[in-house]
């Protein structure tokens, strides 16, 4: 009698172990990013537009940077379209600083990916500027200053 509840229990032992190797594995989301800076304040309403597709940094004559961003944002109105420099606690060793762009979200509106150009200027940046990352929600896209 006591080989058959052993017996009963192994083969109840086997079958659990059996039935954990069947679940399906989950697949993990990929880790976000990490930045070098971390995000300035944002006025009330103002937030990352959505997704970053492509961008552009020059020179301009006074010294400034002229930067240029498109993306698009999850629904039309959004309004005050802009560039937040992120702080930074030391110079980047690559020369690629951060910005978030931004824009005033409206109060309500139908879902829908609507596209949004963002232009600015960065007065005085400082010496080893080679590049500036614009950071969104979703991705982030890096334009290098021409040589120059």
């Amino acid at each position: 009698m006591r080989s058959v509840i052993l017996a009963a229990g192994f083969l109840a032992a086997v079958g659990l172990t059996a039935c954990d190797s069947s679940k399906t594995q989950t697949a993990e989301a990929p880790a976000a990013p990490k930045y070098v800076g971390r995000s300035q304040q944002m006025y009330q309403g103002q937030e990352l537009i959505s997704k970053v597709d492509s961008g552009s940094i020059t020179a301009g004559k006074d010294g400034s940077l002229e930067m240029m961003a498109s993306g698009s944002v999850p629904m039309a109105g959004y309004k005050n379209p802009g560039f937040l420099k992120r702080i930074l606690y030391a110079v980047p060793k690559d020369g690629i600083y951060e910005m978030d762009v931004v824009a005033d979200k409206p109060a309500s509106g139908a879902a829908a990916a609507t596209p949004i150009e963002v232009k600015g200027a960065w007065d005085h940046p400082p010496a080893g500027v080679k590049g500036v990352r614009f950071i969104a929600k979703d991705n982030s896209v890096v334009a290098m200053l021409p040589a120059g």
